[in-house]
């Protein structure tokens, strides 16, 4: 069975993709504590409680693995440089890509970004991943660095990437606000969609580039990212829709 491993195991898109996959992969889970981690869903995986923004974490942990989903990081929009973005959005991914190089067996990472990234682009433009990122907070940006070190990786290290920038991730149970206007609808994307995007990530075939970013978004009527290249060169086809809903 592939060997994959999922960091930031225990977070809330983690523990969905963990649910998703756990029957057709041999999973790693890595996470800095598993101390509320789900009992049922440690089952089968080998569980790696580390502090993964420390480079000594990384010694043999890509050992036999072959993909890497990699959600690690400060999700928190509001965060500074210092005070909780450096280690994790910075050193930790370093980390990866770092110990990903001296590994025989990683064939491609799978990395979530974020809407944050491109954000600061008016309301009323529907962006595309080709386009300038124009970050809208400082996580935004430490998404940008991401971007731009599984790009470097990719092409100078022969390290295949797929990047995804995440929009209004739902999980299960959580639907669009009534109080919803155009723009937030238009950023909506279901944990269904997303764990049939991650499928297509992990089995098409790079032919033309080792790096590909697409946006990650449901199929809503008027959607604020543009996903026609996920369709294209993933074969994403997403369900839900926020105008529907």
């Amino acid at each position: 069975m592939t060997k994959l491993m999922i960091t930031g195991a225990n977070g809330t898109i983690g523990i969905e993709l963990v649910k998703h996959l756990k029957q057709n992969y041999d999973l790693v889970l890595a996470d800095i504590d598993f101390s509320d981690f789900p009992e049922e869903l440690k089952e089968g995986a080998t569980i790696v409680e580390k502090d993964l923004s420390k480079v000594e974490s990384w010694d043999h942990l890509l050992d036999d693995v072959e993909y890497v989903i990699q959600l690690a990081g400060n999700p928190d929009a509001g965060a500074q440089f210092y005070e909780g973005l450096l280690d994790l959005n910075y050193k930790l991914p370093q980390n990866l890509y770092g110990a990903a190089e001296k590994s025989d067996t990683v064939k491609r990472i799978i990395f979530a970004s974020s809407i944050h990234a491109s954000d600061a682009y008016p309301d009323n433009v529907q962006v595309k991943t080709s386009e300038v990122p124009r970050p809208d907070d400082l996580y935004g940006v430490s998404k940008v660095f991401l971007e731009a070190l599984a790009s470097y990786y990719a092409y100078k290290k022969g390290i295949e990437s797929i990047g995804i920038r995440i929009g209004d991730y739902k999980s299960p149970g959580e639907d669009v606000s009534p109080e919803a206007d155009f723009y937030s609808k238009g950023k909506f994307f279901t944990y269904r969609d997303m764990n049939h995007l991650i499928d297509c990530c992990l089995k098409a075939e790079l032919v033309e580039e080792p790096y590909l970013l697409v946006n990650g978004i449901s199929n809503n009527s008027f959607p604020r990212l543009d996903i026609d290249q996920a369709r294209v060169k993933l074969g994403y086809q997403p369900q839900d829709n926020a105008f529907e809903s």
